[in-house]
């Protein structure tokens, strides 16, 4: 069984790559070091959230053939409805994705420089980042490729890298067994805290996430028979990105002094604590989790774009490529030159805040159609925790908006 699990590995691994950037690996950090283990519990409903919807999104991929974004344009029937939802998914996931993708280079970059150091070219009055560089043709030559199961497998290595780094960072930090247990399973609020749980949770459930597997599983799986495969698939993927996170706030729990604003201090941070071994290790996972960000973020916008648009052709087609160049050269623009392209950043933040909730909500109805799903449609139980869910993402919505203009 284990063995045929792993010859059937792929599309969660994905999945799992992309939620885990460097803004996870920093809104971690930070919940660590400002409480400690006390918001494990929110990661745990991050993670259980993510794999049903996650789930839902994958069996829609499998059974339809199609991609998300295909199957919203094709169930809607209303033209201004369909005009809007097209509008907000390429607003939200390409312009968004474009904008993400600098923090998603810079986390690589800081994880390189734990590991090499800084390397700057200084020409007239600004300087710039030669890593950007380094991380931006790694993406692209695996991107051009353009073959899904050698990206699959590049991705796969980058994700094991990732786990194995800051699962074993954690454990050299020697934590509390009873005490992370009682974080994971007894929910607590500390004082200024509700922001960071609304980070957490949102940077888990991720839109475009939802996209990019509903179309990665049709790559890799034809057959209704694969579903089992799916599943396994997409629980074990999500939960060990879900143990990665929760490896970061342990290790960053560890943390008793020092300022900490993202994950290369936590590095720095470690070092003179438990040795170099655990910067190397936290370097090396920074790294892993910016570059398969950086690889994922262009992808899902390409698919988005392809589905929302009604492109034919694969990866090698060269709209599908032109999508992905521009948001990657974006990113690598953006990063090596320190640009903050905070407007562009705060709209996508808006939008995302307004897709989310949506595209929960949609997805829902979809795999509530016989139509589409035929005997596959969602379970009573399936649909009870799905509405759960889909208020905790208006919650989330709002909240995000809300922060966006400072009203919180």
């Amino acid at each position: 069984m284990i063995k045929n699990w792993f010859k059937n590995i792929g599309p969660g691994t994905l999945v799992a790559a992309a939620f885990i950037g460097p803004g996870t690996v920093t809104l971690c950090t930070l919940a660590g070091v400002n409480f400690g283990f006390h918001l494990l519990w929110a990661m745990l409903l991050s993670i259980i959230a993510t794999i049903i919807l996650q789930e839902m999104a994958a069996r829609l991929g499998v059974i339809s053939q199609k991609g998300l974004s295909e199957l919203i344009r094709q169930e809607i029937k209303t033209p201004f409805l369909r005009s809007f939802f097209t509008l907000l998914i390429l607003a939200a996931i390409v312009v968004g994705n474009a904008s993400y993708e600098a923090g998603n280079i810079s986390g690589g970059i800081l994880g390189l420089e734990s590991l090499l150091g800084k390397y700057q070219l200084d020409f007239t009055n600004r300087s710039v980042n030669l890593m950007s560089f380094v991380i931006g043709i790694i993406a692209f030559i695996l991107l051009f490729i353009g073959n899904y199961k050698f990206l699959e497998r590049a991705l796969i290595t980058l994700v094991v890298l990732m786990s194995i780094s800051f699962l074993t960072t954690a454990i050299l930090t020697k934590p509390n067994i009873i005490q992370i247990l009682e974080g994971l399973l007894v929910p607590k609020f500390p004082e200024k805290s509700i922001l960071t749980i609304i980070g957490l949770v949102g940077t888990t459930v991720v839109p475009y996430n939802l996209f990019l597997h509903a179309s990665l599983v049709k790559e890799r799986w034809h057959k209704k028979e694969d579903l089992s495969f799916v599943k396994k698939d997409t629980i074990i993927s999500i939960i060990l990105g879900g143990l990665v996170s929760i490896a970061i706030i342990i290790a960053a729990a560890a943390i008793p002094f020092l300022e900490i604003t993202n994950a290369a201090d936590l590095a720095k941070g470690l070092a003179p604590l438990y040795g170099d071994f655990a910067k190397y290790f936290m370097g090396l996972g920074l790294f892993a989790a910016g570059i398969t960000s950086a690889i994922t973020a262009p992808l899902a916008a390409a698919y988005v774009a392809k589905g929302c648009l009604g492109w034919n052709g694969g990866l090698k087609s060269k709209k599908f490529r032109f999508v992905w160049i521009v948001i990657l050269f974006l990113g690598v623009l953006f990063s090596s030159t320190g640009i903050k392209p905070i407007e562009i950043i705060k709209f996508a933040q808006v939008a995302n805040g307004i897709l989310l909730p949506i595209i929960a909500g949609t997805l829902l109805w979809i795999v509530n159609k016989k139509a589409v799903l035929g005997s596959y449609v969602n379970s009573k139980i399936q649909n009870f925790f799905g509405f759960i869910i889909l208020g905790i993402t208006i919650f989330l919505g709002i909240k995000g908006i809300l922060k966006v203009f400072n009203f919180i």
